[in-house]
């Protein structure tokens, strides 16, 4: 069984550049360590589509996403580009094509489409989005990703639609990837969300426990057997955060390195955190279930132990378990 493995890039969403103060040092940061990824053999790499930080806005660097992709695109070579996940409200989803195509062109065919219906509100405040109810947020990534890969597809495009109207709408250059760049839809909507990735998602991203991964998974089972989709042409992939320690007793010292405000035991129980064999036996747990892609952010940035880690000793150790 092929597993994917990526990893989300420092771009300072989570407040992980904030102890660098020169921005042109934190971005520094951030392509050295988009080259290690790929240096160390990672499938993909990837980035947050937000403005504002987390858990709450701190006037701190957030690198975006499209500019930052397009950036990194021309310091590497192998690794495969995404975003965990493009909000459909931030961009008209013409534009959002053309976006997307020319990264794929650029960066030689190495895009990974992440779409999602947004959900930071502080953010559509600050910068003059509306903050519609969530139906109707999740009706706009549908149409946007109808657009965007009509768009992709034909010479000229006209769309009539709840949200989004277009007239001969031409995207040029196109994809490099044929049939099409792969679309990962992103939310945690269960009869919503899931119903437009078994009608239109290349891959959908499950976060949370092995019980919460298994019950969406069973949720999109079902989405895809009302709309006649095979399961099983889904990727199933799981992002979350990582920290990865050779003992236990380090992980402990350290305590919790989640943005998120829980305790070490909740951090523990809901993400991957551990010893190498600790994380490889979690996300075996999770391949058990039909994941097939691992796309974390790593808790220790802007230090790169957990990437090490990562690459050197789990990925092998899970390859290994999987062939």
């Amino acid at each position: 069984m092929q597993i994917d493995f990526g990893v989300f890039v420092p771009q300072g969403w989570k407040m992980e550049l904030a102890d660098i103060a020169d921005p042109r040092d934190k971005w520094a940061k951030t392509i050295e360590i988009a080259r290690l990824a790929e240096d160390l053999g990672l499938d993909s790499i990837w980035v947050y589509d937000h403005f504002h930080n987390v858990p709450r806005p701190a006037q701190e660097t957030v690198f975006e996403a499209w500019t930052t992709l397009a950036a990194i695109s021309q310091v590497t070579s192998k690794v495969m580009l995404g975003q965990m996940v493009t909000c459909t409200p931030y961009r008209e989803p013409g534009l959002t094509a053309k976006i997307t195509a020319n990264l794929d062109v650029i960066s030689g065919g190495r895009l990974i489409w992440g779409v999602g219906a947004g959900w930071y509100e502080h953010e559509f405040t600050g910068y003059g989005y509306e903050f519609a109810r969530p139906a109707a947020r999740i009706q706009m990534m549908e149409e946007a990703i109808e657009i965007v890969t009509g768009m992709w597809k034909e010479p000229k495009f006209s769309y009539e639609g709840r949200h989004y109207r277009l007239e001969g709408a031409e995207c040029d250059p196109k994809p490099l990837q044929q049939p099409r760049p792969q679309v990962l839809i992103g939310g945690g909507g269960e009869q919503l969300t899931l119903r437009v990735v078994a009608k239109h998602g290349d891959a959908s991203n499950f976060d949370g426990t092995p019980e919460a991964f298994a019950h969406k998974a069973e949720v999109l089972k079902e989405h895809c057997r009302v709309v006649g989709r095979d399961y099983d042409e889904i990727q199933k992939t799981r992002s979350g955060e990582i920290h990865i320690r050779e003992t236990e007793a380090e992980i402990d010292a350290e305590g919790n390195r989640s943005f998120l405000e829980r305790s070490l035991d909740d951090w523990k129980a809901a993400q991957l955190v551990g010893t190498p064999e600790q994380v490889a036996a979690r996300m075996q747990t999770y391949i058990d279930l039909g994941c097939t892609a691992f796309y974390p952010w790593c808790s220790d940035y802007p230090d790169t132990e957990t990437l090490r880690l990562l690459a050197e000793q789990v990925i092998p150790e899970v390859r290994r378990a999987n062939s």
